[in-house]
């Protein structure tokens, strides 16, 4: 049987054999988040890979480069972040161990995903990171009735949709005020489009690429106009 529990030291050896140094009590809660995920995967099959160090390679390895190439980014002091399509926390828990500026909502419809996300989140104590069960469209307008603002600094997607449709379908979600704009964060296998490719109401931002799996991956940052 694959091991399946990770400790902190196997975390921080993980890490360092992607060239990424961890502080350990970052490391103890991926620990912690990877036995999760490991165990109820057994149940629900919520990731293809059945063995922890397999996750952390292929999926894990996002959000450690992810947390340096959002703190990047201009955002607010506080910024409101949405994570469409969350499904089992990747890359958003991982990330908010890393990175924790702002207000995190973790969105997704399937109900065993968000119960999942919701389990995990009450073992981690991240903070500001919640866990938003019901449809991307619906997310802000619930949000703002409960106190929040009205549109989001920052929205993240990994094969939520289409990139170009997903621009299109966001667009009026994020923050358009004089002093700054929301951003867009794809998490995609391509480099960047060509500027002539990139839809109406956008202008591209900061990119990055970074080794994983045996294969390179970007990020692309979109500002909206």
């Amino acid at each position: 049987m694959p091991d399946t529990t990770p400790s902190r030291d196997d975390v921080l050896a993980a890490a360092r054999s992607l060239g990424r140094d961890l502080a350990p009590d970052r490391a103890e809660l991926l620990a912690a988040y990877l036995d999760q995920l490991m165990k109820w995967n057994r149940k629900m099959n919520l990731v293809g890979p059945s063995d922890w160090r397999t996750v952390f390679d292929r999926l894990v390895v996002d959000s450690l480069f992810l947390a340096d190439f959002v703190t990047g980014l201009r955002l607010p002091e506080r910024p409101l972040c949405l994570d469409f399509g969350a499904g089992a926390g990747l890359p958003g828990i991982p990330l908010r161990v890393l990175w924790q500026d702002g207000d995190y909502w973790l969105v997704e419809v399937r109900e065993k995903r968000a119960t999942f996300m919701k389990s995990v989140l009450g073992r981690l104590d991240l903070p500001a990171t919640n866990v938003f069960l019901g449809r991307a469209e619906d997310a802000l307008d619930r949000l703002s009735r409960s106190g929040h603002q009205a549109t989001a600094d920052l929205i993240l997607s990994r094969a939520f949709m289409p990139w170009q449709k997903l621009l299109d379908f966001i667009h009026p979600m994020l923050r358009r005020d004089t002093e700054r704009t929301g951003v867009a964060v794809i998490l995609s296998n391509d480099p960047p489009p060509a500027e002539n490719d990139i839809p109406a109401g956008w202008r591209l931002g900061d990119a990055a690429s970074y080794p994983a799996a045996g294969t390179e991956r970007y990020f692309w940052s979109f500002l909206v106009e």
